[in-house]
């Protein structure tokens, strides 16, 4: 089929229906920095490049659909985190955004803790060579089995996240001769402007010991009388893609004043004080995210006037940025198999990958951008639904947003700021397989996940 073969679907934004998209930009060409990675860019041919290399050899390389991660993105956003908080305090990638050995020894490389909140997670985090002091373990539900190997190699920190978990952990640090370090995370109330599914410090869900009615009181108490705990800090996270301070500030007040009680009840000032990650990126062209310095200098001055006026030392900050890190150094690139115009509706366009390779959509009614990458077009835009192959109608990659009119099969699209938890969240639905990982560095390519493959999927198949 020719380039303009296929009828054409919708193109002025005054017959389109009420949407989630914006109005097309001047020219589809041009790539918005915001949410692209770094190296990024078009070249004189109009096919887009990433670390120096065309998409349209990336793809005949490695195939579609495919993950592809600026390395040198992701390590300068590393290194822009750990200065932008400096010496004095700690910053812990969140290793659900998306791991890899490969990702473990690039933090190790910069200087970056880590935050792991499954065995999976650990395994993968000691393999790649990660001290275990640096590593803090998360999670609602730990395993016995979890906890214990926890202990035992010495990971510099557990966050407790029930009153069950409390003695659990010291019973098992008491049983192996040892102190563990703990944190215990509270859920202060707030209400964070985000989705649902990942506000995470109000009451009403399952992270976290509540600071009503006086339970994370308690909590500090329990955990203050067992021998097995050395408590270092209150730990407190409101949420996920987070662009507004507001919800920061409210937090580190509440927590200040637990610290405060704590001191007065107990006599005790705990040192460390860790607000968490959840600072949002751009997914689209009207995200508007903060600078890492800018971060660290409204949560620094946060707590410290906070703390000034309760009387006390300022504690140590942590802080977990996992997307903020990660989600803009990648995209996903696909390709085009089928298109669909509806009269007077929009344009569905099919690529090869879609919720099995980024559930985002589906989950949180994500948004994101898309552009034609392996080439310039300068056709008129047309309202496009970028959908996967998979047989569901939620089946969704990006709900609305604009293509060139003459768009055809056999084009590669790309998606960016897919590098947080698309990869991590991806399935085998239908028995797809889930794409490859691939870092791009300086004209270099390089698998870092492989792509699964048919026998892997019969492997695990013993029936």
């Amino acid at each position: 089929m020719s380039r303009s073969a296929h009828p054409a679907g919708p193109r002025h934004a005054d017959v389109y229906p009420e949407g989630h998209y914006t109005a097309p930009a001047a020219d589809l060409n041009v790539l918005d920095e915001k949410v692209w990675a770094r190296t990024v860019r078009r070249d004189e041919d109009g096919v887009v490049t990433v670390g120096g290399i065309e998409v349209s050899r990336l793809a005949e390389e490695f195939g579609t659909p495919a993950y592809f991660l600026d390395e040198s993105d992701f390590r300068a956003r590393c290194r822009a985190w750990a200065d932008a908080f400096g010496p004095d305090a700690d910053v812990f990638y969140a290793g659900k955004a998306f791991l890899s050995r490969a990702v473990v020894r690039w933090l190790k490389e910069e200087g970056l803790n880590l935050d792991v909140c499954s065995g999976g997670e650990l395994t993968t985090a000691l393999d790649a060579g990660m001290p275990a002091e640096r590593i803090a373990f998360h999670g609602n539900n730990k395993s016995v089995e979890e906890i214990e190997r926890a202990v035992r190699l010495g990971v510099g920190r557990i966050v407790l996240d029930s009153f069950q978990e409390i003695v659990r952990v010291a019973h098992i640090a008491q049983s192996q001769g040892k102190r563990q370090r703990v944190q215990i995370r509270v859920t202060v109330g707030v209400e964070a402007h985000t989705h649902e599914f990942i506000a995470t410090a109000h009451e009403d869900q399952k992270f976290g010991i509540a600071l009503a009615d006086g339970q994370a009181a308690e909590a500090v108490r329990r955990a203050l009388r067992l021998d097995g705990l050395e408590l270092i800090g209150i730990h407190s996270h409101i949420g996920s893609q987070i662009f507004d301070m507001a919800g920061f500030e409210v937090s580190a007040r509440r927590v200040v004043q637990l610290l405060t009680e704590v001191r007065d009840e107990h006599g005790v000032e705990l040192p460390e004080i860790d607000l968490g990650g959840g600072l949002g990126i751009a997914y689209t062209s009207e995200d508007d995210p903060r600078e890492p310095h800018e971060i660290a200098k409204a949560l620094t001055e946060i707590v410290g006037r906070e703390c000034e006026a309760a009387g006390l030392r300022t504690p140590r900050i942590s802080v977990e940025p996992g997307r903020a890190i990660v989600g803009p150094t990648a995209f996903t690139l696909y390709e085009v198999g089928t298109i669909k115009p509806l009269e007077g509706l929009r344009t569905y366009v099919s690529v090869d990958g879609g919720m099995s390779d980024n559930i985002r959509t589906a989950l949180y009614d994500a948004e994101y951008s898309v552009a034609l990458v392996s080439r310039a077009s300068d056709a008129e835009p047309m309202l496009v639904r970028v959908v996967g192959k998979h047989c569901e109608s939620g089946d969704i990659v990006v709900r609305d947003a604009f293509l060139p009119a003459d768009l055809a099969p056999g084009d590669l699209i790309a998606v960016p700021a897919t590098g947080a938890y698309c990869r991590s969240m991806a399935s085998n639905y239908n028995h797809s397989l889930r794409p490859p990982v691939v870092a791009v560095n300086d004209g270099e390519a390089l698998v870092i996940v492989r792509r699964e493959t048919e026998e892997d999927l019969l492997r695990l198949d013993v029936g």
